[in-house]
């Protein structure tokens, strides 16, 4: 069951990435990275750290993505936007990734890391996050309030007064 359920999560996360990347609409783009950060989060619930999975929805999916998509509706200039189809400009950017991942890769497995030993008990990540839970749910409530409060300000301060309501905005 969870082996099926790590799949589910691994193709929604990575369709929804890729989405995220090729889509020709921003908008649809944002939105497919908030499913990215929500299978992130599934990860992390299947991880059995449900603190860290709100964590993730809370701070990444509630705030950042929509920060983001509000930022793209915000902007009216279209040209900017604007896809420059140049296949060397692809080529380049692969290129670029695999040095940068290939040398990023020699220096974590040359740095010495896991030969790194400390006589610290070992974190209990679970006694935190029920700690979390326990005493500081009013402060993650208060959180909440203040971010679907700014996201509800948002939308009325994005709100146009041109007359144009219903219809979707071309300009």
């Amino acid at each position: 069951m969870v082996d099926s359920l790590f799949l589910g999560i691994a193709v929604l996360t990575i369709v929804s990435a890729i989405a995220a990347l090729e889509m020709r609409s921003l908008i649809y783009g944002g939105i497919a990275l908030m499913g990215t950060l929500g299978g992130i989060a599934g990860f992390f619930i299947l991880l059995d750290s449900p603190f860290v999975a709100l964590f993730q929805i809370a701070v990444y999916v509630g705030s950042i993505a929509v920060l983001i998509l509000f930022t793209i509706m915000l902007v009216k200039n279209e040209l900017i936007f604007q896809k420059k189809e140049d296949p060397k400009r692809r080529y380049a950017g692969i290129a670029l990734m695999l040095i940068l991942m290939i040398s990023l890769g020699a220096v974590i497995f040359n740095s010495g890391l896991s030969s790194i030993t400390t006589e610290e008990p070992p974190v209990d990540y679970k006694e935190i996050g029920e700690d979390f839970l326990i005493y500081y749910w009013p402060a993650l409530i208060a959180m909440a309030l203040v971010l679907s409060g700014s996201i509800t300000g948002a939308m009325i301060l994005a709100r146009r007064q041109d007359g144009v309501e219903d219809e979707q905005r071309t300009d």
